[in-house]
């Protein structure tokens, strides 16, 4: 039987995380539940779960007779991500590494491949679409959804801190560059090397945003 694929609460979700995470849908910004029915063709049932999970993921909050709301981007936050990402991360890479298939192994070249060659990337929106999309392949290569799902939260919650940062940053581009190392280290399943090269990326991206604090 072939795949029907995400269903439509899915769907919602997915679309809503990714507008929230590159703040499309800024913070503290009330959320219109009618205009995104309209916008992603969905109804509103749809719409209210994927609520649910976004509230669940501290992605929105919702307030009673008040309505709800993109959470606030809280830079007192960064510790505490940093901390979860420092400790999983590396342990996500080197699995990755031991565990990727060799499909898996192809999407990474593949995105390999397009940071090594693709000089348009140049717009901090598309780098940082970039980098996420990267992380999330590596996740998915570890083969375990729990660990997953919480790594693709904090790298969530990550990102939106950089979006409200970029604006002031130098060298994004060299950061998400960052990844073509750590991609071959994956790919030819070197797994010490991979956990090191993640344990400097993502202090890297603490040092970077605590210069600008």
């Amino acid at each position: 039987m072939p795949d029907a694929g995400p269903s439509l609460a899915e769907r919602a979700y997915m679309s809503i995380r990714d507008r929230l995470v590159m703040l499309e849908i800024k913070p503290g910004e009330p959320i219109n539940e009618d205009w995104l029915s309209s916008t992603l063709g969905v109804g509103r049932t749809p719409i209210r779960e994927a609520l649910k999970r976004l509230e669940n993921e501290r992605l929105v909050v919702a307030f009673p007779r008040r309505g709800t709301f993109a959470t606030d981007v809280n830079i007192s936050d960064l510790a505490h991500i940093s901390e979860v990402r420092r400790t999983l991360e590396p342990v996500a890479t080197a699995a990755a590494a031991e565990r990727a298939t060799h499909d898996d192994r192809g999407v990474l070249t593949a995105l390999r491949e397009q940071l090594d060659a693709d000089e348009r990337l140049q717009d901090n929106a598309d780098l940082l679409k970039m980098d996420l999309s990267v992380h999330r392949a590596i996740y998915h290569c570890v083969h375990n959804p729990f660990m997953e799902d919480t790594l693709i939260r904090y790298d969530n919650l990550a990102t939106r801190i950089w979006c409200v940062f970029v604006p002031r940053l130098s060298g994004m581009a060299g950061h998400v560059d960052e990844h073509i190392p750590l991609l071959t280290a994956i790919i030819d399943g070197d797994a010490e090397k991979a956990a090191d090269l993640t344990r400097e990326h993502v202090a890297g991206f603490e040092r970077a945003i605590r210069a600008l604090i």
